[in-house]
């Protein structure tokens, strides 16, 4: 979300003003809360030369010489003393000290807010939950009113300040975000989005929205005297839901949410221009968090579940499935079907994935041994079914965003499987980082495809910096490339190629290393384009340049989410020709997905996993042979 203050949790009773996000130009003083969790460092600006000489070692693996050396050339002009490249670095360097993080009202603008392709696949990341145990709606009721139940109990320690302060490496992360992700929602504009949290406003919201057949509901789960509403009380409200929702014949609004855009800013500027409309909206909008009740899809075999559930996390199934129940702007939604399919699908400008992962965990954890509170003897008030007017022009606008959906359901490619030879507790007995181990199976099997590496981008939090949201890791490189072609060269004996493997794991733990410290090269590089951009300069010539397109065309964007929960987190491609990939490593095993799109003749998801599979099973031959061990 765009701050420039941090986040503070304010006790019950005093005034917390709406969050409100605009693109630039439309953006007005706002009060902030201020977090209580201690200060946390700022992100730093990294040095220029630094920067610009891991830009040309990050090159070399992916152009031609005569393409690196033109570059080469770009990178002494951009450098050089009273040049362009150090006019930009001062002023970074300056907008970092009257900023508390010079990059986050950068990154949510340029990353989200301003691109305009649809959230659906595209933007909104999913998670595939095990199969629940049970397989009819009283199940799924059931088991719905204990997840909203334990997210209640989630943001009650959270706004306590009683949830832990979270640790990686040892030091502190930024818990800022936790207060972004409930009573939020993404807002569409004709030519660019907003983003609103109304959690710090003068009355926060007390309502979740429901959504089941098509249809909306709004459901407070506060009692009177602010207590949350008990299980069994939420379990009363939601089988009320169901008797007023047993009709399938609605108009699928949600599924405007999933156009592009451009589009669907405009079809919400003529949905919005009736009142009940506008108050049925705004419900959605300001509601904590929403919970789809989904209707059962088609069976599959228990080989294919995992990813076509995943597809009907990402989209829902399309305009005949459950792709009607959905409000994709809105920043978090748990989805429970009837047949015991359980996930989330979360809008992204708020919030990455592993805080989404540490919500799961609290609220699967929660629905083991949910509080058996005694119900109040008090008559709850029906829960509110929202109302909307169909006009000529939504009920068009809703045919073009069914059209358009099919078309992207259709064209998506997933895969999920699980990898069970082994899990992180492999690549951590034999001194390797399980991450980093990861990584190069991944473009193993990239380079048995394609016989070339590409850029590959892994997602990296900088949450141990003030408001610090991601950067990337770089993992192809000189010593990736150098690996690859060792391990299927015939010449090569098996401890030259363990020797590359490790040093190729070496160099991407390094990277990552150094990428926690927030001297990354992408969020610095942007940086300097975006501040050239906003004092009117012309984009300075190595961000035209032929290889910077090559650089930052990302063919395997990958990401890794570690949760206790047995689940998987998916994605589609950041590229039309590429691939998305996300895993999930376990002590014993690793859940992935690998998604691609179809329109695309050169990539297919279930290739590409079968070639990790063979590639990871081929490094652990690798090293178990080396050691002397049997595969």
């Amino acid at each position: 979300m765009l701050l420039t203050a941090s986040t503070r949790l304010l006790t019950v009773g005093l005034w917390r003003p709406a969050l409100l996000v605009k693109p630039p130009g439309l953006c007005h003083p706002i009060s902030r809360p201020i977090s209580g969790y201690g200060p946390l460092p700022q992100l730093p600006v990294p040095p220029l030369r630094h920067t610009l000489e891991r830009y040309l070692l990050a090159l070399q693996p992916l152009v031609s010489p005569e393409e690196l050396e033109q570059t080469r050339q770009m990178v002494r002009e951009f450098s050089k003393p009273h040049g362009i490249g150090l006019k930009l670095q001062d002023r970074l360097e300056k907008r970092s000290r009257r900023t508390e993080n010079w990059l986050t009202d950068w990154w949510l603008q340029s990353a989200y807010l301003t691109c305009r392709l649809p959230l659906a696949v595209h933007s909104n990341p999913a998670v595939v939950l095990p199969k629940q145990d049970y397989s009819d709606w009283t199940g799924q009721l059931r088991f719905a009113a204990m997840l909203i139940a334990g997210v209640l109990d989630f943001k009650s320690k959270f706004d306590s300040q009683l949830l832990p302060m979270e640790y990686s490496r040892g030091k502190p992360l930024c818990m800022d975000l936790y207060g972004k992700i409930l009573s939020s929602c993404r807002i569409p504009g004709p030519k660019h989005d907003s983003l609103i949290n109304y959690g710090y406003s003068r009355s926060p919201p007390t309502h979740i929205t429901v959504v089941r057949n098509f249809q909306f509901f709004h459901l407070d789960v506060y009692n009177s005297d602010g207590s949350p509403l008990t299980v069994d009380q939420i379990h009363m409200q939601l089988q009320r839901i169901r008797n007023f929702s047993w009709k399938t014949d609605k108009e699928p609004l949600g599924v405007l949410t999933s156009d592009h855009r451009n589009t669907w800013g405009q079809a919400y500027n003529t949905l919005m221009k009736d009142k009940l409309n506008r108050e049925s909206v705004r419900a959605i909008q300001q509601s904590l968090f929403t919970v789809c009740l989904d209707s059962p899809v088609l069976k599959i075999s228990e080989e294919k579940y995992t990813s076509r559930m995943a597809a009907q996390m990402l989209h829902g199934g399309g305009s005949y499935s459950n792709s009607g129940n959905r409000w994709f702007d809105k920043t978090l939604q748990f989805i429970v079907g009837e047949d015991g399919s359980c996930g989330v699908i979360y809008e992204q400008s708020s919030a990455e994935g592993p805080a989404i992962a540490t919500i799961l965990d609290h609220v699967l954890d929660y629905c083991k041994n949910p509080d058996t509170v005694r119900a109040p003897m008090i008559p709850l008030p029906l829960p509110k079914k929202l109302y909307f007017y169909i006009t000529p022009d939504i009920k068009r606008d809703i045919e073009h965003a069914k059209q358009n959906l099919d078309i992207l359901v259709n064209d998506l490619d997933i895969s999920c499987f699980t990898y069970r030879n082994f899990g992180k507790d492999f690549p951590k007995k034999h001194g390797m980082s399980p991450d980093s181990f990861v990584q190069m199976a991944l473009q193993l099997a990239y380079f048995r495809m394609y016989h070339e590496l590409c850029s590959v981008c892994e997602t990296v939090s900088l949450r141990n910096f003030h408001l610090g949201r991601t950067d990337v890791v770089r993992s192809s490189s000189t010593d990736s490339l150098e690996f690859v072609e060792r391990m299927d060269d015939p010449g090569q004996e098996a401890p030259q190629k363990l020797a590359a493997l490790r040093k190729a794991i070496d160099c991407h733990s390094a990277y990552t290393d150094m990428a926690l410290k927030g001297l990354a090269i992408d969020r610095h590089l942007l940086g300097l384009k975006l501040q050239a951009i906003e004092e009117g300069l012309s984009v300075p010539e190595i961000f035209m340049d032929t290889s910077f397109a090559v650089a930052t065309h990302w063919r395997l964007s990958t990401g890794q989410v570690s949760s206790r929960v047995d689940c998987v987190m998916c994605f589609g491609p950041m590229e039309p020709d590429g691939y998305g990939v996300w895993y999930n490593p376990l002590e014993d095993h690793i859940n992935f997905s690998v998604s691609a799109f179809n329109c695309c003749e050169e990539t297919h998801a279930e290739s590409f996993s079968k070639s990790l599979e063979t590639a990871l099973s081929d490094l652990q031959n690798l090293v178990l042979g080396a050691s002397g061990q049997n595969s």
